[in-house]
């Protein structure tokens, strides 16, 4: 019904919640990656053997479950404090 496992250093524990509880992308897993290089690297492994993309740095790995792939930098460029140019990212 459990399962342990560590990604990046940090300790998960996931549950099988039976029927009752359905699997979604209301849980996600958020990586903010440094480079572009990293960027690329972890969307091509997470796409590999079936995954899917979505949208907005969003995809589903193979396995259902839904990661963001940002750069680091993202969350900077969508808080800065000229509204115009925080909007011309979240456009982009």
């Amino acid at each position: 019904m459990t399962v342990g496992f560590s990604l990046a250093g940090q300790n998960f524990i996931a549950l099988n919640g039976g029927p009752i509880y359905k699997f979604s992308e209301a849980v996600s897993f958020m990586v903010n990656c440094e480079t572009q290089e990293e960027v690329d690297k972890l969307w091509s492994a997470l796409l590999a053997n079936g995954g899917k993309e979505s949208q907005c740095g969003w995809l589903t790995d193979r396995f259902g479950l839904t990661w963001q792939i940002v750069p680091k930098l993202l969350n900077t460029l969508l808080t800065d404090k000229d509204p115009v140019k925080a909007q011309r990212v979240m456009q982009a």
